[in-house]
């Protein structure tokens, strides 16, 4: 698995964030302060889980697990969606609620825009760190479609929560300043609840992929077409019948091919055409970790 530095970089960040963020909202009572500082706990518990993900899904495979442990960070980044959804947003969303039942202007808005500014500049050493990483990743893919596309959540999961806590930030800002200068305790309040559906709206997002790939998906047909015409490509084959992949870990895909060889071959000439056959797609696929070649009939 390729370096993961950048998520240590960002449990730094968000346990610094989080440690200003709370030493603020203690000093100003700022509802909108709070719901950062939630977003920055939840933040930094889930590299955590990520990190332990990693961990556990590069243990190698054994009785229990022929198939290894890649599908732990699937698991985990799961996890982590759910966690931003239930104690993110909706803590969030709560808080706002309480607060415009029971307003609370406070006085001290330095304190504010002191954090918020040393939130910002921490924010974005993690959000270039984790932007420089999906970048190598997804090459010259849309970045949407790349968010779509990733076989790797722990990167999605830490670039959409910088980048949410860029935007809960900005909303934070806002809350304060309108604030006071309204003299007007609602708009702390509305910022927590905004804040909130920003967390739920990435929930969302990181629910669905991460879901996806615990399920099971297929690497890309380009990638499946080539592999078939590497197979078709040596002197025993005749044809591949059929063909079944799927994502083990980010950098693991267990591949099978159905595949028509010739009549006249023995069993020695078949057994040596797979060895032979998985070389040439390790070779120029190393993600194919495991490969089932099954001799079929046409």
């Amino acid at each position: 698995m390729k370096s993961k530095v950048f998520i240590y970089i960002s449990l730094a960040v968000d346990l610094l964030i989080a440690v200003s963020k709370f030493t603020a909202a203690t000093f100003t009572g700022s509802s909108s302060m709070i719901s950062e500082g939630i977003h920055s706990v939840i933040d930094a518990v889930s590299q955590l889980l990520l990190i332990w993900g990693i961990k556990t899904s590069n243990r190698k495979p054994d009785l229990s697990r022929p198939f290894g442990y890649g599908k732990e960070l699937y698991f985990w980044s799961f996890i982590v969606s759910l966690m931003i959804f239930v104690l993110g947003g909706c803590v969030s969303v709560y808080q706002g609620i309480v607060r415009i039942q029971h307003p609370v202007l406070d006085g001290n808005e330095a304190w504010d825009y002191s954090v918020l500014g040393i939130a910002f500049i921490f924010t974005s050493i993690s959000l270039y760190a984790a932007t420089k990483e999906f970048n190598r990743q997804r090459g010259r893919i849309y970045f949407w479609k790349a968010i779509i596309q990733t076989k790797d959540p722990s990167t999605i999961i830490v670039l959409l929560g910088d980048l949410g806590d860029m935007a809960g930030l900005l909303v934070a800002f806002l809350g304060v300043f309108l604030g006071h200068y309204y003299h007007n305790a609602y708009y702390d309040s509305i910022a927590s609840m905004v804040i909130g559906l920003i967390l739920i709206a990435i929930s969302a997002v990181l629910v669905r992929e991460s879901k996806s790939l615990l399920l099971g998906e297929s690497t890309s047909r380009k990638t499946l077409k080539k592999v078939i015409l590497l197979t078709q490509a040596d002197e025993a084959v005749i044809k591949v019948k059929k063909h079944f992949s799927t994502y083990m870990s980010p950098e693991e895909v267990l591949l099978q091919l159905n595949t028509v060889f010739k009549d006249n071959l023995t069993t020695h000439q078949i057994t040596d055409a797979i060895e032979r056959i998985t070389k040439t797609i390790q070779k120029d696929f190393p993600r194919f970790k495991q490969i089932f070649i099954e001799p079929v009939r046409e």
